[in-house]
C-alpha cells in the first residue's frame, strides 16, 4: 500500500522537533523524514543524501525550471532549500509515510500537492510570550535574533488555520500524545 505525508510547522521553539523525534520512535508507524536539498555548502560531517542533498545554486535552479520540487524557497541570494519530488515518491511507493519539517509555506505547497494523501499539522505554543520566554531559555541566540524570531513567528501564526490540525504544545507529554493520536488516526494503526 502507498505511504502517506505527514507535515509539520511551527515557529522556532515550538518543539516541533522534539515532537517529530518522539513519532520517529514508533516503527508501527512506518514514518521516513524527508531528506531537503539545498544550495549551501555541507558544514562539519554532512553528508549528501542523509542530512541534505547538497546542489549548487545552478543545479537548483535547473531543477526548479524541469518542475522537481514539491516546494522551495531562495532564503538568501542563491541559498536554496527545497523539497525534490523524486525521493519522496520512492519512498512513497515503498509503503512508507513521509514526514516533512518545513517551513509555512512549503508545507502548504505539500499539502495542496498531495491533498487527502497528506495530514498538515502545525504546532505551536499557547502565546507569543511563552515562545519568546523559550528562546530565551534556550539561550543559544542574542537577544536580536531571539526579537526576529518571535517577529518572524506572528507571520507563521497567520498560516496556522490552513492546517488541518493545530496542536499546542503547552505540555509536552500531552502535545506528543495528541500528535501521536492524530496520527494514528490519519493512517489507521
Amino acid at each position: 500500500m502507498r505511504g502517506r505525508c505527514i507535515i509539520f510547522s511551527a515557529p522556532s521553539g515550538s518543539g516541533k522537533s522534539t515532537i517529530v523525534n518522539r513519532l520517529l520512535q514508533h516503527p508501527e508507524l512506518k514514518l521516513v523524514f524527508s531528506v531537503s536539498a539545498t544550495s549551501r555548502a555541507p558544514r562539519g560531517s554532512e553528508r549528501d543524501g542523509v542530512e541534505y542533498y547538497f546542489l549548487s545554486a545552478e543545479e537548483f535552479r535547473r531543477r526548479i525550471a524541469a518542475d522537481e520540487f514539491l516546494e522551495y524557497e531562495e532564503v538568501y541570494p542563491e541559498c536554496f532549500y527545497g523539497t525534490l519530488k523524486k525521493p519522496v515518491e520512492q519512498r512513497l511507493d515503498e509503503g512508507l509515510n513521509v514526514v516533512f519539517d518545513v517551513d509555512v509555506k512549503g508545507g502548504c505547497n505539500i499539502k495542496n500537492h498531495y491533498g487527502e494523501r497528506a495530514l498538515s499539522i502545525f504546532i505551536q505554543t499557547k502565546s507569543l510570550e511563552e515562545l519568546e520566554r523559550r528562546l530565551v531559555k534556550r539561550g543559544t541566540d542574542s537577544p536580536e535574533i531571539i526579537s526576529k524570531r518571535v517577529d518572524k513567528a506572528a507571520y507563521e501564526l497567520s498560516f496556522a488555520s490552513r492546517y488541518d490540525i493545530i496542536i499546542i504544545n503547552d505540555d509536552l507529554e500531552e502535545a506528543v500524545q495528541e500528535t501521536l493520536t492524530c496520527v494514528k488516526k490519519f493512517l489507521n494503526v
